[in-house]
């Protein structure tokens, strides 16, 4: 778990810069860089959405994922939570649960999350996840500074989800082979797409409510590769 924690904690370091420098933003300046966050969001979205090797794999993903995740109300959900951490924290910040969002997909999407946890879970060094650390590390100071201190508190999920993988990586190592990744990543890849236009506020989607198509991604990738 070593990786894993030095992901959170850079993330933790680069928050709290961000967080000093978004104290002195005036507004037209946060504004301007939240818009440029929302076009760096597209532009990721777009070169991870370029790694599928099968769109039909992809399209039946989102679907799959997006009706699921409508059922459950995973959207509505998580929205309640982060409103609840809000009061809990008496944050002021009306971008609370953007930047939790935001900060949460955009470090937890790429295949290197997936491939440099499951190279320390397997007992290797975690070489790639320590790369990961410092790019989240810049990556935090910029979205903490835009879009407040929601982005400090997605190391919480960050933490379940990659140090998961981690921990179970000697179970999902030979399930999760390079065209897998490749699928996951590429609908990974989709979701921020979707979450760069809500950042842009170009149209609202329900971006938490396809998160199952992950999972969706990955069994469809393995049942047909």
């Amino acid at each position: 778990m070593t990786g894993t924690v030095v992901n959170a904690a850079a993330v933790v370091a680069g928050s709290v810069v961000g967080l000093l420098i978004h104290s002195r933003f005036p507004p037209r300046i946060t504004r301007i860089a939240f818009q440029g966050i929302g076009l760096f969001t597209l532009f990721i979205g777009f070169q991870m959405a370029l790694k599928t090797q099968n769109l039909l794999i992809m399209v039946f993903s989102i679907l799959i994922g997006a009706v699921a995740g409508e059922l459950l109300g995973l959207e509505k959900g998580i929205n309640r939570m982060s409103d609840w951490l809000k009061v809990k924290v008496r944050s002021r910040n009306e971008k609370f649960t953007e930047g939790l969002v935001t900060a949460f997909l955009l470090f937890c999407m790429g295949s290197m999350t997936i491939l440099g946890a499951i190279e320390e879970g397997m007992g290797g060094k975690p070489d790639l996840l320590l790369a990961k650390s410092v790019l989240d590390g810049f990556s935090s100071i910029a979205l903490s500074a835009s879009l407040g201190a929601g982005v400090l508190f997605a190391v919480v999920p960050l933490l379940l989800y990659q140090g998961g993988l981690t921990l179970l990586a000697g179970q999902l190592g030979a399930v999760l082979s390079t065209p897998v990744v490749s699928e996951i990543t590429a609908t990974g890849g989709l979701l921020l797409i979707g979450l760069g236009i809500n950042i842009l506020e170009i149209r609202k989607i329900q971006v938490l409510n396809m998160i199952p198509s992950l999972l969706a991604a990955g069994f469809l990738a393995w049942l047909f590769h």
